[in-house]
């Protein structure tokens, strides 16, 4: 076994590692937000609160992680697309047509994300 193939090996142990620690970092996220919203859900009354607070903080979390979700999926999907283009520019037209229904499908979950998030620090 060579050099290269050392290298190599050690290169997807780092990269593994890297994919662990970023799957427990989202994994934390997600629950700090949950433990944000989920007194504001199950809270009693029939109002709603439109003085911020723990609402404005849930939405802005809530927006922030939304924006960061939808622009690592945009960008791998733009990444991925284009390596399948260069790959193979005959199949350009199919992957171009999925291409841009996945980036509206992306940007549409963060608009939705937006609306909540209003409503949550009530503006709406």
């Amino acid at each position: 076994m060579g050099p290269a193939c050392r290298v190599g090996k050690l290169i997807r142990k780092g990269r593994e590692a890297t994919m662990k620690r970023s799957n427990w970092v989202v994994m934390a996220l997600a629950a700090v937000a949950v433990l944000f919203i989920a007194p504001a859900a199950f809270a009693e009354g029939g109002e709603v609160a439109h003085s911020g607070g723990i609402g404005a903080l849930a939405a802005g979390i809530g927006l922030g992680i939304a924006v960061l979700g939808g622009a690592l999926g945009q960008g791998r999907t733009a990444a991925t697309a284009l390596e399948g283009i260069a790959r193979n520019p005959g199949a350009q037209g199919n992957m171009f047509l999925t291409f841009i229904l996945g980036m509206v499908l992306i940007e549409s979950l963060v608009i939705y994300s937006l609306v909540v998030s209003l409503q949550l620090a009530g503006k709406v």
